[in-house]
Protein backbone atom coordinates (compact mmCIF):
# COMPACT_ATOMS: atom_id res chain seq x y z
CA UNK A 1 0.00 0.00 0.00
CA UNK A 2 1.40 3.38 -1.01
CA UNK A 3 0.79 6.67 0.76
CA UNK A 4 2.68 8.85 -1.71
CA UNK A 5 1.95 12.54 -1.10
CA UNK A 6 4.28 13.99 -3.72
CA UNK A 7 3.12 17.37 -4.96
CA UNK A 8 0.71 17.95 -2.08
CA UNK A 9 0.85 20.82 0.42
CA UNK A 10 -0.09 20.23 4.05
CA UNK A 11 -0.77 22.75 6.80
CA UNK A 12 -0.56 21.42 10.36
CA UNK A 13 -1.71 23.65 13.22
CA UNK A 14 0.05 23.15 16.53
CA UNK A 15 2.74 21.62 14.35
CA UNK A 16 5.86 22.76 16.18
CA UNK A 17 5.95 20.10 18.88
CA UNK A 18 4.56 16.78 20.02
CA UNK A 19 1.80 15.16 18.05
CA UNK A 20 1.58 17.97 15.48
CA UNK A 21 5.27 17.73 14.69
CA UNK A 22 5.01 13.95 14.46
CA UNK A 23 2.20 14.29 11.92
CA UNK A 24 4.12 16.93 9.96
CA UNK A 25 7.14 14.62 9.87
CA UNK A 26 5.14 11.61 8.66
CA UNK A 27 3.45 13.60 5.88
CA UNK A 28 6.75 15.19 4.89
CA UNK A 29 8.53 11.84 4.67
CA UNK A 30 5.80 10.73 2.27
CA UNK A 31 6.62 13.63 -0.03
CA UNK A 32 4.30 16.43 1.09
CA UNK A 33 5.51 20.00 1.49
CA UNK A 34 4.58 20.87 5.05
CA UNK A 35 3.77 24.14 6.78
CA UNK A 36 3.60 24.15 10.55
CA UNK A 37 1.69 26.83 12.46
CA UNK A 38 1.94 27.74 16.13
CA UNK A 39 1.62 30.75 18.42
CA UNK A 40 5.08 30.19 19.91
CA UNK A 41 8.07 31.13 17.79
CA UNK A 42 10.36 28.90 19.86
CA UNK A 43 8.23 25.85 19.06
CA UNK A 44 8.25 26.73 15.37
CA UNK A 45 12.03 27.13 15.29
CA UNK A 46 12.57 23.73 16.91
CA UNK A 47 9.99 22.10 14.66
CA UNK A 48 11.44 23.60 11.51
CA UNK A 49 14.95 22.46 12.45
CA UNK A 50 13.67 18.92 13.02
CA UNK A 51 11.79 18.77 9.71
CA UNK A 52 14.67 20.12 7.69
CA UNK A 53 17.01 17.62 9.34
CA UNK A 54 14.81 14.97 7.67
CA UNK A 55 15.20 16.73 4.28
CA UNK A 56 11.53 17.72 4.35
CA UNK A 57 10.47 20.87 2.52
CA UNK A 58 9.03 22.87 5.39
CA UNK A 59 7.75 26.31 6.32
CA UNK A 60 6.93 27.72 9.76
CA UNK A 61 4.26 30.38 10.22
CA UNK A 62 3.53 32.04 13.56
CA UNK A 63 -0.22 32.37 14.00
CA UNK A 64 -3.07 32.30 16.48
CA UNK A 65 -5.84 30.08 15.15
CA UNK A 66 -8.34 31.92 17.36
CA UNK A 67 -8.03 34.93 15.05
CA UNK A 68 -9.72 34.43 11.66
CA UNK A 69 -7.68 37.22 10.08
CA UNK A 70 -4.41 35.64 11.21
CA UNK A 71 -5.57 32.31 9.81
CA UNK A 72 -6.23 33.91 6.41
CA UNK A 73 -2.77 35.49 6.42
CA UNK A 74 -1.22 32.16 7.34
CA UNK A 75 -2.84 30.40 4.39
CA UNK A 76 -1.72 33.31 2.16
CA UNK A 77 1.86 32.75 3.32
CA UNK A 78 1.72 29.01 2.68
CA UNK A 79 0.22 29.52 -0.79
CA UNK A 80 2.88 32.10 -1.66
CA UNK A 81 5.65 29.72 -0.59
CA UNK A 82 4.37 26.29 -1.67
CA UNK A 83 1.17 26.79 -3.65
CA UNK A 84 -2.42 25.92 -2.69
CA UNK A 85 -3.04 23.95 0.50
CA UNK A 86 -4.80 20.65 -0.12
CA UNK A 87 -4.24 18.94 3.25
CA UNK A 88 -5.22 20.57 6.54
CA UNK A 89 -4.57 18.99 9.94
CA UNK A 90 -6.40 20.80 12.75
CA UNK A 91 -4.25 19.80 15.70
CA UNK A 92 -3.91 23.04 17.71
CA UNK A 93 -5.44 22.50 21.14
CA UNK A 94 -5.22 23.21 24.82
CA UNK A 95 -6.05 21.04 27.81
CA UNK A 96 -5.49 20.70 31.53
CA UNK A 97 -7.26 18.78 34.25
CA UNK A 98 -9.53 20.86 36.47
CA UNK A 99 -12.84 20.31 38.31
CA UNK A 100 -15.61 22.07 36.37
CA UNK A 101 -16.60 24.30 39.29
CA UNK A 102 -13.01 25.56 39.58
CA UNK A 103 -12.53 26.28 35.87
CA UNK A 104 -12.11 30.01 35.27
CA UNK A 105 -13.90 31.89 32.52
CA UNK A 106 -10.52 32.55 30.90
CA UNK A 107 -9.58 28.85 31.04
CA UNK A 108 -12.86 27.87 29.40
CA UNK A 109 -12.64 30.54 26.71
CA UNK A 110 -8.99 29.87 25.90
CA UNK A 111 -9.52 26.15 25.25
CA UNK A 112 -12.84 26.46 23.44
CA UNK A 113 -11.59 29.27 21.20
CA UNK A 114 -8.45 27.34 20.27
CA UNK A 115 -10.06 23.95 19.70
CA UNK A 116 -13.52 24.79 18.36
CA UNK A 117 -13.17 28.26 16.85
CA UNK A 118 -9.66 27.60 15.59
CA UNK A 119 -10.69 24.40 13.85
CA UNK A 120 -13.59 26.16 12.15
CA UNK A 121 -11.58 29.23 11.09
CA UNK A 122 -8.84 27.05 9.56
CA UNK A 123 -11.31 24.67 7.91
CA UNK A 124 -13.39 27.49 6.49
CA UNK A 125 -10.34 29.29 5.10
CA UNK A 126 -8.85 26.23 3.42
CA UNK A 127 -12.27 24.89 2.36
CA UNK A 128 -13.25 28.19 0.74
CA UNK A 129 -10.07 28.27 -1.31
CA UNK A 130 -10.35 24.65 -2.39
CA UNK A 131 -13.91 25.32 -3.59
CA UNK A 132 -12.89 28.52 -5.40
CA UNK A 133 -9.93 26.79 -7.02
CA UNK A 134 -11.96 23.69 -7.92
CA UNK A 135 -9.43 21.51 -6.12
CA UNK A 136 -9.99 18.38 -4.07
CA UNK A 137 -8.61 18.25 -0.55
CA UNK A 138 -8.54 16.49 2.79
CA UNK A 139 -9.06 17.81 6.31
CA UNK A 140 -8.32 15.79 9.44
CA UNK A 141 -9.35 17.05 12.87
CA UNK A 142 -7.58 15.74 15.95
CA UNK A 143 -10.16 15.11 18.66
CA UNK A 144 -10.41 12.60 21.56
CA UNK A 145 -12.71 9.79 22.58
CA UNK A 146 -14.15 11.92 25.37
CA UNK A 147 -15.77 13.99 22.60
CA UNK A 148 -18.57 11.38 22.74
CA UNK A 149 -18.10 9.89 26.22
CA UNK A 150 -17.36 13.07 28.19
CA UNK A 151 -14.38 13.20 30.50
CA UNK A 152 -14.21 14.24 34.14
CA UNK A 153 -11.79 17.11 34.66
CA UNK A 154 -11.84 18.17 31.01
CA UNK A 155 -15.22 19.87 30.57
CA UNK A 156 -13.63 22.64 28.46
CA UNK A 157 -11.74 20.30 26.12
CA UNK A 158 -14.48 17.64 25.96
CA UNK A 159 -17.11 20.24 25.07
CA UNK A 160 -14.90 21.82 22.41
CA UNK A 161 -13.92 18.50 20.85
CA UNK A 162 -17.54 17.34 20.84
CA UNK A 163 -18.23 20.45 18.77
CA UNK A 164 -15.37 19.54 16.43
CA UNK A 165 -16.80 16.04 16.05
CA UNK A 166 -20.14 17.53 14.96
CA UNK A 167 -18.28 19.96 12.70
CA UNK A 168 -16.39 17.08 11.08
CA UNK A 169 -19.59 15.29 10.12
CA UNK A 170 -21.34 18.49 9.02
CA UNK A 171 -18.52 19.71 6.77
CA UNK A 172 -18.06 16.20 5.37
CA UNK A 173 -21.66 16.31 4.10
CA UNK A 174 -21.55 19.91 2.88
CA UNK A 175 -18.21 19.67 1.11
CA UNK A 176 -18.33 16.15 -0.33
CA UNK A 177 -19.75 17.58 -3.57
CA UNK A 178 -16.54 19.60 -3.95
CA UNK A 179 -14.24 16.62 -3.44
CA UNK A 180 -13.22 17.74 0.05
CA UNK A 181 -13.06 14.92 2.58
CA UNK A 182 -13.31 15.75 6.30
CA UNK A 183 -12.43 13.14 8.92
CA UNK A 184 -11.15 12.96 12.47
CA UNK A 185 -8.62 10.98 14.47
CA UNK A 186 -9.28 10.38 18.16
CA UNK A 187 -6.03 9.50 19.94
CA UNK A 188 -5.99 7.96 23.36
CA UNK A 189 -3.24 8.82 25.86
CA UNK A 190 -0.10 9.42 23.81
CA UNK A 191 3.38 9.73 25.25
CA UNK A 192 4.41 13.31 24.54
CA UNK A 193 6.24 15.84 26.67
CA UNK A 194 3.19 18.08 27.01
CA UNK A 195 0.77 15.28 27.91
CA UNK A 196 3.19 13.75 30.39
CA UNK A 197 3.63 17.11 32.10
CA UNK A 198 0.02 18.25 32.15
CA UNK A 199 -2.11 15.11 32.30
CA UNK A 200 -0.19 12.33 34.07
CA UNK A 201 2.79 13.93 35.80
CA UNK A 202 1.85 12.12 39.02
CA UNK A 203 3.21 8.52 38.96
CA UNK A 204 0.06 7.17 40.63
CA UNK A 205 -2.13 8.83 38.02
CA UNK A 206 0.07 7.41 35.28
CA UNK A 207 -0.32 3.90 36.67
CA UNK A 208 -4.07 4.38 37.02
CA UNK A 209 -4.37 5.52 33.41
CA UNK A 210 -2.47 2.47 32.19
CA UNK A 211 -5.00 0.20 33.91
CA UNK A 212 -7.71 1.89 31.80
CA UNK A 213 -6.02 0.93 28.50
CA UNK A 214 -6.63 -2.71 27.48
CA UNK A 215 -3.39 -2.78 25.47
CA UNK A 216 -1.65 -1.68 28.70
CA UNK A 217 0.54 1.06 27.24
CA UNK A 218 0.40 4.64 26.04
CA UNK A 219 0.25 5.36 22.34
CA UNK A 220 3.23 6.54 20.32
CA UNK A 221 3.26 9.71 18.28
CA UNK A 222 4.11 7.83 15.10
CA UNK A 223 1.06 5.59 15.51
CA UNK A 224 -1.26 8.60 15.50
CA UNK A 225 0.66 10.15 12.61
CA UNK A 226 0.25 7.00 10.54
CA UNK A 227 -3.51 7.07 11.12
CA UNK A 228 -3.61 10.65 9.86
CA UNK A 229 -1.46 9.70 6.89
CA UNK A 230 -3.93 6.98 5.91
CA UNK A 231 -6.89 9.35 6.04
CA UNK A 232 -5.25 11.96 3.79
CA UNK A 233 -3.95 9.37 1.34
CA UNK A 234 -5.62 8.13 -1.82
CA UNK A 235 -6.32 4.82 -0.08
CA UNK A 236 -8.98 6.65 1.97
CA UNK A 237 -10.67 8.38 -0.96
CA UNK A 238 -14.08 6.90 -0.09
CA UNK A 239 -13.89 7.82 3.60
CA UNK A 240 -15.42 11.05 4.85
CA UNK A 241 -17.21 12.07 8.03
CA UNK A 242 -15.53 9.25 9.93
CA UNK A 243 -13.53 9.14 13.14
CA UNK A 244 -10.60 6.76 13.44
CA UNK A 245 -10.05 5.95 17.12
CA UNK A 246 -6.45 5.11 18.04
CA UNK A 247 -6.53 4.57 21.78
CA UNK A 248 -5.47 1.02 22.62
CA UNK A 249 -9.09 0.18 23.42
CA UNK A 250 -9.41 2.78 26.18
CA UNK A 251 -12.83 4.03 25.00
CA UNK A 252 -14.30 0.51 24.77
CA UNK A 253 -16.48 -0.70 27.65
CA UNK A 254 -14.17 -2.69 29.90
CA UNK A 255 -15.49 -2.29 33.44
CA UNK A 256 -15.95 -6.07 33.70
CA UNK A 257 -12.43 -6.89 32.50
CA UNK A 258 -10.95 -7.44 36.00
CA UNK A 259 -13.79 -9.87 36.83
CA UNK A 260 -13.30 -11.70 33.53
CA UNK A 261 -9.57 -11.99 34.17
CA UNK A 262 -10.27 -13.33 37.65
CA UNK A 263 -12.50 -16.03 36.16
CA UNK A 264 -9.84 -16.81 33.57
CA UNK A 265 -7.24 -17.28 36.29
CA UNK A 266 -9.56 -19.58 38.25
CA UNK A 267 -10.08 -21.88 35.28
CA UNK A 268 -6.52 -21.91 33.90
Amino acid sequence: MSHDLQGRVALITGGGTGLGLGIATELGLMGAKVAIASRKESNLNCGLTHLRSKNIEALAVQTDVRDANEVAKTVDSVEAHFGPVDILINNAAGNFVVPAEKLSAHGWTSVVETVLNGTFFCSREVGRRLIQQDRHGSIVNIIAAYAWTGGAGTVHSASAKAGVLAMTKTLAVEWAQFGIRVNAVAPGPVETEGASRQLWADPDERRRLLTEIPLNRFGRVEEIAQAVLFLVSNEANFITGSTLTVDGGESLPHAWLPAVNALRNQTS
